[in-house]
This record gives C-alpha cells, structure tokens and sequence, in this order.
C-alpha cells in the first residue's frame, strides 16, 4: 500500500528543490562578477538586480496575500 504525499511534504519537497536551484544560480550569477573574464558597467548590474529584487517582492507579495479577491456587489 503506497502513502500518499501530503500536501506539506509536497511543499516542503518542491520548495527545497526550487529554493536549491534559486540559489545554483544566483550563484553561477555571481561567477560572472569575475572583471578579468567579463566586461561589465554600473548600469548593467543595477539592471540586474533591479529586476531580481523585483521578481522576490512579487513572490513574496503571493505567500502573503492569503485572500481570495473580494466579490463585486452593489
């Protein structure tokens, strides 16, 4: 008889995995930092990390925003 997976361990396990692969690549992303192989301006990593930032506070904004959109109703 196989145990289904609950939802928490299905969170726990697909959040980990994602989380994981996040951080792999922020940190590939930083081997890019390296001025002796790349040539790089101010601008360009303000861009970088603008739009980064930018994608965490939306998703942080979807964990927190916990309730469903309210009905229209004259």
């Amino acid at each position: 008889m196989a145990t289904e997976e609950t939802k928490a361990e299905r969170f726990k396990r697909i959040a980990e995995s994602r989380t994981n692969r996040i951080i792999e690549a922020l940190r590939l992303l930083g081997n890019c930092s390296n001025r002796s192989n790349y040539a790089y301006t101010d601008e360009d990593i303000k861009k970088i990390f603008s739009a980064i930032e930018a994608e965490v506070r939306e998703t942080k904004q979807k964990f927190r925003s916990r309730t469903k959109s309210q009905k229209f109703e004259l």
